[in-house]
């Protein structure tokens, strides 16, 4: 098991996969001969008409751009540099503001104690033996944050802390990111992050002392990938040289990571290269070592939808040449080596996924051996290798289904599931017969269960509790019909006793990109809203990998809109069919799924009444000139391709804001350490949202919310958590008709 993961008691889950870097000052597009102007919002407002809305100023400075004969017009350029004093004040500014009107909302102090109870709560990850050794993750109720912890000789044993991200930093600003034990362990690799953000810094720490190494501390660790070698005297791990603005720019660093082998006790800036950076910033380089320490894989990722990967034999010596087994394939490939056996997962030739065999000493495609078959009515959702067997996941219509396999793809076992929900694979080590599962529902809180491979008998090992009677509600899966007719599912979590006449206010949520499945799980957060006779609706939108790879390409790059059309169907189905009404939905996302709401404000103001815009992209025309955004063009495109900005100048949503227009009511969520997205984009598209709401009275108002000290994932805080989450629904409930 190669990620350490806990179960998020508290949080909805966002799955947002873009790596992204720090802040840089923009780079101005090109300029093209003038043409057509794409609308834009009037930064003014009449001055026979008296503002409604008391924001604080935002000063205008409007800058043209032409791109491929479109000129485009950006009055806020000025709010993309985010250490200028003007700007920084500016926010402040529009922070104080936004948490005054919030902190005055109705019912906010009784979601606040709520929302307590329903974070405070005990909640644990899945056990990894190391050796003798079980780490795990775990969150005391009444704690702030999940702290490692190691227990000796059996996964139920009485554990101790060994890694707790509260003392890191008195203000409670240190977090903790990736984590991983040597296999005999001794000893844990680990992150140590600032703020929640991604940059950070690598730690080694003996188990048994429980004191950090001062001589293994690593810098730019920022994409982590720590894989130990078989006698724990070392690890590969990615490399990301510092931005000097020069040689190395924010918005090309990626490109510039490198696979490096630390050996314990020697100084990190000696480490050896074991591969070269790629020079392109649109790749992710990773690296593995087999557990037995025979193969070394380098992986190349080109965005969401393909990789290279090449391995060499290290008993040949660090000298030895790598071999490609997959390169130049529009398809993604996943390598587990066992006993000189690679087990691939991959979509290669097979967009719901197949799981082949490689001899790697005949790695030709056509010398591949099918394990386990292209699934024709699901998507292979996921593989584990665990006591000799294969852990296969499937996914259908957003329902998963477990089995396992012998190591020549026989059907040895279904995993037996509680009911209807979402389970992950087998985790476990590839030699040992204990593993370990999670399974979670919208009505039906996480357990763990622990998993006996020989005789596939499980029990339960954890089970989430929380102060919430799920008994009250259901699960309804229903599915809409988008714009080019193409069947789109959906949930809709209400009371047993709901009603289908309109009255209900719908919380609805929404990503639609980069492979992330939208899956039944337990949310806590959607409670106190179910509490009050909303219902709670999770949407399944193309861009995902609901339904495989097709799934995921129909609504990335040049189909981008897809995903909208997607959204605005199952909106208005649930008007249509009695499930609410337009003026009482509020769309929420975050990230790519911020995207999706700012989108929505611009394109479909008529469905819903409120948006919930968490750290959102919103420029889409400059997104690939900040931080890691080049990693993001295999899945949005770039305007720097005409073809591309073609589809992004149609809906990218600070061009399309517009004057005149009735707007939704919008909250924009903003974090200030945020690197992986930018807070230009939220900075932008507030002033600009605001612009318009001053000329359009009938709109409703626009504030900016910045949360500090906190990275794109949040403050790592479950009371910053439960403050964000009380503005939000409170906005929402009181934005919403009555």
């Amino acid at each position: 098991m190669k990620a350490s993961f806990s179960i998020l008691a508290s949080l909805a889950v966002v799955s947002s996969a873009v790596a992204c870097g720090g802040e840089e000052k923009p780079v101005v597009s090109p300029i093209a001969a003038p043409g057509p102007t794409v609308p834009t919002a009037s930064p003014t407002t009449s001055s026979a008409t008296p503002p409604r809305f008391d924001y604080p100023a935002t000063r205008v400075a409007e800058v043209k751009d032409v791109l491929f004969g479109t000129e485009l017009l950006d009055p806020y350029r000025w709010l993309e540099d985010g250490k200028a004093p003007e700007v920084t004040t500016w926010l402040s500014a529009q922070d104080a503001y936004a948490r005054a009107k919030l902190a005055a909302l109705p019912g906010r102090a009784e979601l606040v104690s709520r929302l307590k109870e329903l974070f405070y709560v005990e909640s644990r990850g899945v056990p990894q033996r190391a050796g003798k050794r079980y780490f795990y993750s775990k969150r005391e109720a009444q704690k702030e944050k999940s702290v490692v912890y190691v227990s000796d000789g059996s996964a139920t044993a009485e554990g101790r802390v060994l890694i707790d991200p509260q003392t890191f930093a008195a203000d409670g600003t240190g977090s903790l990111g990736g984590w991983e034990p040597s296999q005999d362990g001794k000893y844990v690799a680990y992150l140590k992050k600032a703020n929640n953000s991604d940059e950070a810094t690598l730690f080694v720490r003996d188990v048994a002392t429980g004191k950090d190494s001062a001589v293994d501390v690593i810098e730019g660790a920022k994409y982590g990938g720590m894989s130990w070698t078989p006698k724990g005297d070392g690890f590969y791990y990615t490399w990301l040289p510092p931005a000097d603005g020069k040689t190395v720019t924010v918005a090309d660093r990626p490109g510039f990571a490198e696979l490096r082998f630390h050996k314990l006790g020697t100084d990190p800036k000696k480490d050896v290269t074991a591969h070269p950076h790629t020079g392109d910033a649109k790749t992710f380089l990773q690296g593995e070592l087999s557990r037995d320490g025979h193969w070394l894989f380098v992986v190349i990722e080109h965005g969401w939808t393909s990789s290279d990967v090449f391995y060499k034999d290290m008993r040949k010596g660090d000298k030895a040449p790598f071999v490609p087994l997959a390169v130049g394939q529009k398809a993604k490939y996943s390598v587990t080596a066992y006993k000189d056996r690679f087990y691939v997962r991959t979509d290669d030739g097979a967009p719901n996924g197949r799981v082949v065999r490689v001899d790697p000493k005949k790695p030709a495609r056509d010398a591949w051996e099918v394990l386990v078959p292209e699934p024709k009515d699901a998507t292979l959702d996921g593989m584990n290798l665990v006591g000799g067997q294969l852990s296969i996941g499937y996914l259908k219509d957003v329902q998963t289904r477990i089995e396992m396999r012998d190591l020549d793809g026989k059907v040895l076992r279904d995993v037996a599931l509680p009911t209807v929900g979402t389970a992950s694979v087998v985790y476990g080590n590839p030699e040992d017969t204990e593993g370990f599962y999670t399974f979670t529902s919208f009505t039906y809180p996480t357990e763990i269960h622990a998993f006996d491979v020989k005789s596939g008998k499980a029990q339960l090992h954890y089970r989430l509790k929380v102060p919430v009677d799920p008994s009250k509600f259901a699960v309804e899966q229903l599915f809409a019909t988008s714009k080019d007719g193409t069947r789109v599912p959906y949930f809709v979590v209400h009371a047993k006793d709901f009603k289908k006449d309109g009255s209900a206010k719908a919380l609805v949520y929404g990503y639609g990109g980069f492979l992330a499945t939208q899956k039944p799980g337990f949310t806590s957060s959607a409670y106190p809203w179910l509490e009050r006779g909303g219902i709670y609706v999770v949407t399944n939108l193309r861009g995902g990998a609901e339904y495989g790879e097709a799934w995921h390409e129909a609504g990335m790059r040049r189909k981008k809109q897809n995903v909208f059309d997607d959204l605005y169907a199952i909106m208005e189905k649930l008007a249509s069919e009695g499930y609410t009404k337009a003026d009482r939905i509020a769309l929420r996302g975050a990230s790519n799924g911020g995207l999706l709401v700012a989108t929505a404000v611009t394109q479909r103001p008529d469905l819903f009444a409120v948006g919930l815009c968490g750290v959102p992209l919103v420029d889409m025309v400059r997104f690939h000139l900040f931080g890691s955004g080049k990693t993001w063009v295999e899945e949005y495109g770039s305007s720097e391709d005409a073809g591309d900005f073609a589809a992004i100048a149609a809906y990218s949503p600070y061009q399309h804001v517009v004057p005149g227009k009735k707007y939704p009511s919008l909250l924009v969520l903003s974090a200030d350490a945020d690197d992986r997205v930018d807070p230009m984009h939220a900075r932008k598209f507030a002033a600009r949202m605001q612009a318009a709401s001053r000329a359009t009275p009938a709109s409703g108002p626009v504030l900016l919310r910045v949360e500090k000290h906190s990275g794109h994932g949040g403050a790592d805080l479950v009371s910053a958590s439960v403050e964000k989450l009380a503005d939000e629904l409170a906005f929402a409930l009181a934005e919403t008709a009555k």
